[in-house]
């Protein structure tokens, strides 16, 4: 039964390698490049199956580079929907320095889409199968997409009594906000947009937080706060986690597991208490993973049990 569906409609194929050290004018020489499907929604239905749950990948993807995505992510057993556009899915590129450590990622621009391409996909959830509870729009949207295509698309979701997480930022962000969806995940930044603020600081943001869900932009907020956790605020609640201290490779795709990791708590019916654990705990654990990789099973399992036990929290 399908309770979960992402909707990406600005993914890329995500190339990744590493090499010595990165020279201008050089020929660099690199290792064996690995290939993966990205893009917001789709990084968030390959985490949750990644954490033995299901969902439906609906996403927008053509040419060679789009039917490569299509079979990796049958390969990785996604169920799938793939709306075919006629211009070229773009390619993103990650290159880990060996010598200094660090990480260079290359973001290439979407390919414009067309109206038909866009009603295709306002068709893909006004047909949504009955049984679905959560629809999670994220990532950024293409070139020729209004801002208020999500917004369009939380009406339209929620007039048929599904829930909606959106993951987007900026205008898109904001008139989605205006229908009131079931969860956000803005950073300080972006919470900041969506009181009308310029900026937020430290002993400000719960009151912000507070204000953002009293006005009805959204039932909850997962407030990201990079290595210091999340902040999970609700209507009558305001709670912090707090991640253990990890080995950083990559921050590729951490925002994407963190919401795989909330949408899938929501799904099985835990707590919002568990909801916000299970999030920072996969978003963390994307980070132990090198290039574009995502969250593994076996480190959020263990970044959440040391969470739940140091909250005090029943299994």
């Amino acid at each position: 039964m399908t309770k979960i569906v992402t909707l990406t409609l600005n993914p890329a194929l995500d190339k990744s390698t590493e090499t010595d050290r990165l020279l201008p004018d050089e020929k660099l020489r690199c290792d064996m490049p690995r290939w993966e499907p990205g893009g917001g929604g789709i990084n968030v239905s390959r985490a949750i199956k990644f954490l033995g749950g299901d969902s439906l990948c609906i996403y927008l993807a053509g040419g060679p580079a789009g039917d490569k995505m299509e079979k990796l992510l049958a390969e990785e057993g996604i169920r799938q929907q793939r709306i075919h556009a006629k211009e070229e899915t773009r390619e993103n590129l990650v290159v880990f320095e060996k010598s200094t450590q660090k990480q260079y990622r290359f973001g290439m621009p979407g390919a414009k889409v067309s109206e038909e391409e866009l009603e295709a996909c306002l068709e893909a959830v006004r047909n949504l199968p009955e049984e679905v509870e959560y629809l999670v729009a994220s990532g950024s949207l293409p070139t020729g997409a209004p801002d208020d295509f999500y917004a369009k698309i939380t009406q339209m979701a929620q007039g048929r009594g599904i829930k909606c997480v959106v993951d987007t930022s900026g205008k898109a962000l904001m008139k989605a906000a205006d229908f009131g969806v079931c969860l956000l995940k803005p950073n300080l930044g972006e919470l900041s947009q969506l009181a009308g603020k310029e900026e937020v600081n430290a002993l400000e943001q719960e009151e912000i937080a507070k204000e953002v869900i009293n006005t009805g932009k959204a039932t909850m907020l997962a407030v990201s706060l990079g290595p210091r956790g999340a902040m999970l605020a609700t209507r009558n609640h305001i709670e912090y986690v707090v991640p253990p201290t990890v080995k950083q490779l990559s921050t590729v795709g951490a925002g994407d597991s963190m919401v795989a990791g909330m949408v899938l708590a929501l799904s099985l019916g835990k707590s919002h208490h568990d909801m916000i654990r299970w999030g920072v705990a996969a978003g963390t654990a994307a980070t132990m993973s090198p290039g574009s990789e995502l969250c593994r099973r076996e480190d959020v399992e263990s970044i959440y049990e040391w969470l739940r036990e140091k909250s005090g929290s029943p299994a």
